[in-house]
């Protein structure tokens, strides 16, 4: 009986967690918007041919999620992209996938099938480099970032938009989250980044995983962080210090800000201390 107490105690924790969460739809161009929520941003493609989505945020928010979907067109989207396997993005594909197609990197289906996700809840369609979906008239492309944030990354690019959903490989305007256990890397992720700014320009719209809607400027202002900060980290362990030395350290004034969302100075620190070999 304890156990089924504490059950039902999360499952109350949990419905108290979203029960004050809003959905936000912000413009992004023409007919690309983004959802802001809790959890990933979703980028949604509306048109002649449907309703497109990219990632889907937490299951029990997928009613809010629909709400705000038909107010820009169907509450049931004919696709449903996945940038990567975490839950904050795949939250609602048990819900979302009973109707829509889910198509992401092979390694998202490999690591829900592990973590025992419903049949409902996995891609449908996956690829190992990159795929294509033609839809409302452009060319919508998921590219593999391999050993980035995780192994299972994907970028979105909307060719004819001129908009790429870059997922959690930009958490704009904070230190990013590597995810080591789950084949993530620190160098991946800095070179995903400069594959990913080379195929952009200055009137891209930048989708983040995590903040606001962003430009090219702010991309690259958040690589040179990553860049810049990951580089004085390794110095201080070739250095011989320790990450408890180099949290103690730190990383100067002008970061401070960068630390303030979900990855702190600390965490950061850490993560580069273990992704990269003494």
């Amino acid at each position: 009986m304890p156990n089924a107490v504490c059950v039902a105690a999360s499952a109350l924790a949990q419905d108290d967690r979203f029960a004050s969460v809003t959905i936000e739809t912000v413009p992004v161009t023409g007919n690309i918007s983004m959802l802001i929520g809790s959890g990933g941003n979703i980028g949604v493609s509306t048109g002649s041919d449907g309703l497109l989505i990219i990632d889907d945020q937490y299951g029990p928010l997928a009613a809010k999620i629909r709400a705000a979907l038909s107010q820009l067109s169907s509450d049931t989207p004919k696709f449903l992209l996945n940038t990567h396997f975490h839950g904050d993005h795949t939250g609602g594909n048990a819900d979302f996938g009973a109707a829509s197609i889910i198509i992401a990197h092979e390694n998202v289906r490999g690591r829900l099938v592990a973590g025992d996700s419903p049949g409902s809840a996995l891609p449908v369609i996956t690829f190992d480099e990159d795929v294509t979906v033609h839809f409302n008239g452009e060319n919508i492309t998921l590219i593999h970032m391999p050993r980035g944030h995780t192994d299972t990354d994907s970028v979105v690019m909307f060719e004819e938009s001129n908009v790429i959903h870059m997922g959690d490989h930009f958490f704009n305007g904070g230190f990013p989250f590597v995810d080591l256990a789950s084949g993530g890397t620190v160098q991946g992720y800095i070179s995903n980044l400069e594959k990913a700014l080379s195929w952009i320009d200055d009137d891209t719209s930048v989708i983040p995983g995590h903040g606001p809607l962003g430009t090219k400027a702010d991309l690259l202002a958040f690589y040179n962080v990553v860049k810049d900060t990951s580089t004085t980290i390794r110095v201080m362990k070739s250095q011989q210090m320790s990450a408890e030395e180099a949290v103690a350290e730190g990383l100067g004034d002008e970061y401070e800000s960068w630390g303030q969302g979900f990855i702190n100075e600390q965490r950061w620190i850490e993560t580069v201390f273990a992704s990269y070999p003494r």
